[in-house]
């Protein structure tokens, strides 16, 4: 067994486990355990409206923040409150490539298990415009909600 076989992780591949990083073990796994925020998570805003497992139609959403502000963890909660499958990306370190492949992924999990994806980019400012057109079908066509 080497050091990572034993963090497991959950249904959406995010690690967990007593021996995971001590930022994971101490993300929130619900809404309700996320502090501060309070102006953004408000009762029928646009953010508790794209968490609501029951909304009518996906949106997607850009967030700003200095790092730790909980930027990822909101991703991570879109995804889990819906029941959608969640994608993560560096902008720095992912090109066109693999941009595509996480698209054509999730559109096929849409078209055969009905499953939304929640695509997270992170430092997605850094995309070229090549990598930025790469997203526009899956955002336009609903195959994926952005988060970035």
């Amino acid at each position: 067994m080497d050091l990572f076989e034993s963090l497991g992780t959950d249904n959406q591949g995010v690690p967990t486990g007593e021996h995971g990083p001590l930022a994971v073990r101490m993300r929130p796994r619900t809404l309700d355990e996320v502090v501060g925020q309070d102006h953004i998570l408000a009762a029928g805003s646009p953010m508790r409206r794209l968490m609501d497992p029951e909304g009518s139609v996906p949106s997607s959403v850009f967030l700003w923040g200095p790092p730790g502000t909980g930027k990822t963890t909101l991703a991570y909660l879109i995804a889990r409150a819906g029941e959608r499958h969640f994608e993560e990306v560096s902008a720095v370190s992912a090109g066109v490539k693999e941009i595509r492949a996480v698209i054509s992924t999730a559109r096929h999990r849409l078209s055969t298990q009905g499953e939304e994806t929640v695509l997270f980019i992170d430092e997605v400012h850094r995309f070229s415009k090549t990598q930025q057109d790469a997203l526009l079908p899956a955002v336009e066509n609903g195959w994926v909600i952005l988060v970035a």
